[in-house]
């Protein structure tokens, strides 16, 4: 099942994703709102959608070209959609000029309240902010309502996870039904029916999957998402004013924006392309000289920033893991799948001539060894998820550390074999696996080919101690999800994984 679901998503980027469940969730408010299911009239929704979407597109568009920037199509639909169902709709001149204006807000407010190339709050919820400040608008946040509960549910949930912000999700749900929940209790109202208002009146599950879960506007690890999860809750949750301003769900996220920003990477990395090299027909390494060294644990990533001509909806960022040790201080190196179809970053990125300068905008992620040396590991690698592994070997080589290691490799074919010299040198156990592999290809000494696919029953054949070991797994969400499914079959109680996911 999740192996299905992950291959599904996997094939939309997240942009793509959003907007399609936006767009539904857009139809279904024009449908509703024509059966008089909903209270406001069809004008009102019509005339909100355009004046949010419109306002969005000209704000984005009109900065782009005093900055001489190229705009993001997608990002501005999807900022627009969700600035109509949260706006409170209205077919009055004046009503749909505050809409406007707060549209406009939202789209500028991706480059003038911005970092490094990304933007340090929520664009739809600033918007919203903006709006309130000036008397032009307010936000009604509209899309909670019992009609609509369902299709919110389902696309929050899709969009968590994809994203693998559940234990976010998880703190945020319960610091703001907690809070909520004890508040109408206290005020007279039975559990059952106060939970029941809460998910059908106030904007908690819309919150979360679509606003909250921005990966541009998170800090990189996971207890930091966690913190800022628990402060929007709770100042979402605690209703609270200041002068004659109510700190509604867009203040509460905003607020949430400001504390990650400040535990994020407050300067960006510098990067000059010092060389590339080839690791298998699909894949290469390659290589940067950092201004100043670069601070990292071994199996995090970095995102890139690269403006390019022709950016598709993937936009000029993305994340890649790093391959280097974080002792190496002149070097920060990079492997990548380079047969990907359309992408025109990976495109640009490879095009780049040695001296290019690309700039690191973010260095996160906990995908890390265990900090006990006496805890046995199995690594498993799809294709290019070897990546993060190489790096946290290689750490381990840099600091004289010996572990009990085992990388279970699946590849696609013998070529496909990325930093084959380099596992040899460091005399990492591997286990191989290749669908097809012919004849049986000349393994070096710590090398076993141990089927065709690490099924369970292949991995406990290899691997006996398998239940007593650390299991983490890197490769496409398709692919962890098989093995996930296989290291529960096999006896395995806890898997820690870093998949790719699109961005």
């Amino acid at each position: 099942m999740t192996a299905t679901l992950d291959g599904l998503l996997g094939r939309m980027t997240m942009y793509r994703l959003t907007l399609t469940l936006l767009l539904i969730l857009t139809v279904q408010a024009l449908i509703l709102s024509l059966a008089g299911l909903l209270a406001f009239t069809p004008a009102e929704i019509g005339g909100t959608l355009v004046a949010a979407v419109g306002g969005t597109i000209i704000g984005t568009r009109l900065m782009a070209l005093i900055l001489r920037l190229r705009p993001h199509g997608e990002s501005s639909l999807i900022t627009g959609l969700i600035l109509f169902l949260i706006m409170f709709p209205s077919d009055t001149g004046a009503g749909l000029g505050g809409i406007l204006a707060a549209g406009v807000a939202a789209g500028a407010s991706k480059f003038l309240l911005a970092v490094r190339g990304r933007h340090v709050f929520n664009p739809a919820a600033t918007g919203a902010v903006v709006a309130t400040l000036l008397g032009v608008g307010v936000a009604g946040w509209w899309v909670a309502n019992a009609f609509m509960l369902p299709v919110v549910a389902v696309g929050g949930a899709l969009l968590l996870y994809r994203t693998r912000r559940l234990s976010m999700a998880a703190v945020f749900l319960a610091v703001t039904i907690g809070l909520l929940l004890y508040g109408l209790v206290q005020n007279g109202m039975m559990p059952g029916a106060g939970l029941q208002l809460v998910l059908t009146s106030y904007p908690v599950l819309f919150l979360l999957g679509f606003m909250l879960t921005e990966p541009l506007t998170l800090p990189p690890l996971r207890w930091q998402q966690g913190l800022v999860a628990a402060v929007v809750g709770v100042v979402f949750a605690l209703q609270l004013s200041v002068g004659p301003v109510f700190l509604g769900p867009e203040f509460a996220l905003v607020l949430g924006n400001a504390v990650a920003f400040a535990m994020g990477q407050r300067r960006g990395v510098r990067l000059s392309l010092a060389g590339k090299r080839q690791l298998t027909p699909t894949s290469t390494e390659l290589v940067f000289e950092p201004a100043r060294p670069v601070r990292f644990r071994a199996g995090q990533y970095m995102e890139l920033d690269l403006p390019h001509r022709g950016a598709d909806s993937r936009g000029s960022r993305r994340t890649f893991s790093i391959t280097s040790a974080p002792q190496q201080h002149d070097a920060v190196t990079f492997g990548l799948r380079t047969t990907e179809a359309g992408s025109s970053f990976k495109t640009a990125l490879l095009d780049l001539p040695d001296g290019a300068r690309v700039t690191g905008t973010l260095v996160g992620g906990d995908f890390h060894l265990p900090r006990d040396p006496a805890v046995p590991l199995l690594l498993v690698a799809g294709g290019i998820g070897v990546t993060p592994f190489i790096s946290q070997l290689r750490d381990l080589a840099e600091r004289g550390e010996e572990r009990d290691v085992v990388l279970v490799y699946a590849v696609r074919s013998e070529q496909e074999i990325a930093f084959r010299d380099e596992l040899a040198a460091l005399g990492t156990r591997v286990l191989l696996f290749l669908p097809t592999p012919g004849d049986t290809p000349a393994l070096p000494r710590e090398w076993t080919l141990a089927g065709a696919e690490p099924t369970a029953e292949a991995l406990r054949a290899a691997v006996p101690d398998l239940p007593g070991r650390r299991v983490l797994v890197s490769g496409s969400p398709a692919f962890i999800g098989r093995l996930r499914a296989a290291m529960r079959t096999a006896g395995v109680r806890r898997v820690t994984t870093d998949a790719f996911l699109g961005y």
